[in-house]
């Protein structure tokens, strides 16, 4: 009979993490994913005989093929090791917040919305569901998480407080398809509470109209926009610049649009803040439509990037931005003194 091998406690909390990290891989390293990455890339490269990669200093370079589609310079660098230690722990703290947000808060908005309707109305029409009124009510789903993005995102670039906290995904100063998940683990809440919001209402309203017989147009199981976009999402934080004619980019972002996004040049500040469509950014100004192959250099810029390179400089980062703001806040004036 053998004795059994007692457990560490290191490798009680490996058997912990692995399988959380196993089970939430994200989307944009989905095998899938990755090939379809890959494809386009390549027909790039044939394409563009050799151009369209940039390097890590977000200028354009020709390159041969390996390098084109993994350059060296940039999934070597520092940012890219820090954006997989930002995403192990925000992965890690996910399982806190999620359930709350996204199982929670979009079932209450939206069952709390449809009783509101049906105390107005009345009991529901019972339209008949088609796959006409599928592709209007994804379209609607689309626009209104795309609104709620925006709103969110904007208010990260102009508010200090939030600034602080969305710094952590700018701080990235190369680009690769884990940048996509590079954030503070303070952002995934608000970033949730968002979507909730804006899949929980168009959802409440067209589950009334068709007493809840409605589901979104899918293909190959996914959502039918989901689907599209996934397509090139992994674009937006890759080395290759993918670019839409000028006429298309008038009402969906392309990846090269999101390049400038993280430029820190000043011309690209603040600029296409939207996730999908390019709808609300022409509305509020912040459009911009790249040159091909722009100069992008990527992250906060030289006069603040050494405060937030290293994985805990991100992690302290917003609670170090947020004591500087405190004291820099202006104190209200002392009352005068009674009169003795």
């Amino acid at each position: 009979m053998t004795q059994q091998v007692p457990t560490g406690p290191i490798s009680e909390l490996v058997e912990i993490v692995l399988p959380l990290l196993a089970d939430n891989l994200p989307a944009a390293l989905a095998w899938q994913t990755i090939a379809i990455t890959l494809l386009l890339a390549s027909g790039i490269f044939f394409l563009r005989r050799g151009r369209g990669a940039k390097n890590a200093e977000g200028r354009m370079q020709e390159m041969p093929f390996l390098q084109f589609l993994l350059p060296k310079d940039v999934y070597t660098h520092e940012s890219a090791r820090v954006d997989i230690w930002l995403w192990i722990l925000e992965r890690l703290l996910r399982p806190l917040w999620i359930g709350l947000l996204l199982v929670s808060v979009g079932p209450f908005i939206e069952s709390g919305l449809m009783s509101l309707l049906q105390t107005s109305f009345g009991s529901s029409p019972e339209l008949a569901p088609h796959y006409a009124w599928m592709l209007l009510y994804s379209l609607i789903v689309l626009l209104f998480y795309d609104a709620f993005f925006y709103a969110i995102h904007y208010t990260m670039h102009k508010v200090p407080a939030f600034w602080a906290i969305h710094k952590v995904h700018h701080s990235a100063e190369v680009l690769t398809p884990l940048t996509r998940t590079r954030e503070h683990f303070i952002a995934g809440p608000i970033w949730a509470a968002g979507a909730a919001l804006g899949f929980a209402i168009p959802g409440a309203f067209f589950a009334y109209l068709f007493d809840g017989q409605l589901n979104q147009a899918t293909l190959l199981g996914m959502g039918l926009f989901a689907f599209l976009f996934g397509l090139t999402g992994n674009f937006r934080h890759y080395h290759i610049a993918l670019h839409y004619p000028n006429w298309l980019c008038m009402w969906l972002q392309s990846p090269a649009m999101h390049h400038t996004h993280h430029s820190y040049l000043d011309k690209h500040r603040d600029t296409n803040l939207a996730a999908v469509t390019s709808v609300f950014d022409r509305m509020f100004g912040t459009f911009y439509i790249p040159e091909k192959d722009e100069y992008t250099p990527w992250g906060l810029g030289p006069e603040t990037q050494d405060e937030c390179r290293s994985f805990q400089q991100n992690v302290a980062a917003p609670f170090k931005e947020w004591a500087a703001l405190a004291k820099r806040s202006p104190r209200p004036f002392p009352k005068d003194k009674p009169d003795a």
